[in-house]
């Protein structure tokens, strides 16, 4: 009986010396060789052993108390030909949503002013597009440009690229690129049909060769099991360069979606997946996108503790709703949060290393 007591204690602190030594490492090192055994060990840890970890890691990294605030914009809603289980804006559903053409310039101007105004750095537009097409794709670019000449950080999704595309995209100076995995390659085909997942890898594939920043991540609560979070995760960790931005989202359920009515995810869960994403992306931004008008104060500041560094803000995200100005800058107020985030020091000079070894890596390929 003894010798088996032993045993047990024996696997248990080889099991923790593991997950401690990929933390020390994480903390130290960008890696890109996560397996899902390793990412199911950490989500099996004690939740305070986990917030620890992350905690730890995200201060090493970033500011803790500080947040980087984004504004998202339709700017052509509805009509889309991808059949996501989760949109309101796929014609495959009926959701009574009311389609819009692309909106004029002057309109776009106009909401990015008062983005800036209201504290956002950086303005992301969104198009219902499976591709942007020739005729208001050069708008767009006029857009971008436009933004920036606001002092602001422009972000745009599209829907799939090519590598055309994505130079014009760069040439216009475009800073972010948001093309979302949504969930794990297993688990993708339950939610999407019209697209496959290697699309989604080689549009991001396309947009990191230009230089361009990378936001992507995914979907929480569409009936993903853990096993499909930790799978979402390594194929974001090992991707030949982090994520730049890694949105976490939890599911916000649109009637006449087909994923309208599914069970929701638990808070504590959720949780968690924001502190294994930055445990294994620690210098990414980790952000609080969709969904968060359905969380509590407590489960935000627990996720800001876990390593989320950014939220997207306004009371409109695309075509649902989001957290009131007023209350997100109660909160923030209430948290101590800065709303203007900068890396350290020594996670810039780590990122900028990392950019060149991968831009040498495909010189020499």
């Amino acid at each position: 009986m003894y010798d088996i007591v032993c045993f047990f204690i024996l696997i248990k602190n080889i099991t923790m010396s593991k997950v401690k030594y990929m933390t020390t490492q994480t903390m130290d090192e960008l890696r890109h060789d996560w397996d899902i055994a390793e990412i199911e060990a950490l989500f099996e840890l004690p939740l305070n052993d986990l917030l620890f970890q992350a905690h730890s890691i995200h201060r090493a990294n970033f500011d803790p108390n500080a947040i980087q605030i984004s504004t998202l914009l339709s700017i052509k809603t509805g009509k889309c030909s991808e059949d996501c289980g989760y949109c309101s804006q796929s014609a495959h559903h009926n959701t009574e949503l009311e389609a819009e053409s692309l909106l004029p310039l002057e309109e776009v101007i106009e909401a990015a002013q008062k983005a800036k105004d209201e504290g956002a750095d950086r303005f992301c537009m969104g198009a219902a597009w499976s591709r942007p097409n020739k005729r208001d794709f050069p708008k767009v670019l006029e857009m971008i440009k436009a933004v920036k000449s606001l002092d602001l950080e422009s972000c745009v999704t599209l829907g799939m690229l090519d590598s055309e595309q994505v130079q014009q995209l760069k040439e216009a100076g475009l800073d972010y690129y948001n093309h979302n995995l949504d969930t794990s390659p297993e688990f993708y085909g339950n939610v999407i049909s019209t697209r496959t997942f290697q699309d989604r890898l080689d549009t991001l594939h396309n947009v990191q060769e230009a230089g361009i920043n990378v936001c992507s991540g995914g979907i929480m609560g569409m009936g993903e099991e853990r096993k499909d979070r930790c799978s979402l995760l390594s194929q974001l960790a090992n991707m030949e360069q982090h994520p730049d931005s890694v949105p976490i989202n939890m599911l916000v359920q649109v009637e006449g979606t087909p994923l309208y009515g599914q069970d929701e995810i638990e808070p504590l869960e959720f949780v968690r997946t924001v502190a294994v994403a930055r445990i294994m992306m620690p210098h990414s931004v980790v952000r609080l996108s969709a969904g968060r008008e359905e969380m509590s104060d407590e489960m935000q500041a627990m996720c800001f503790f876990a390593g989320a560094n950014s939220v997207f803000y306004g009371e409109r995200l695309l075509t649902t709703d989001g957290a009131s100005t007023n209350s997100d800058q109660k909160l923030f107020d209430n948290l101590g949060l800065k709303t203007h985030l900068e890396k350290k020091k020594s996670c810039k000079n780590k990122h900028k290393h990392s950019h060149s070894e991968h831009a040498q890596s495909r010189a020499s390929a």
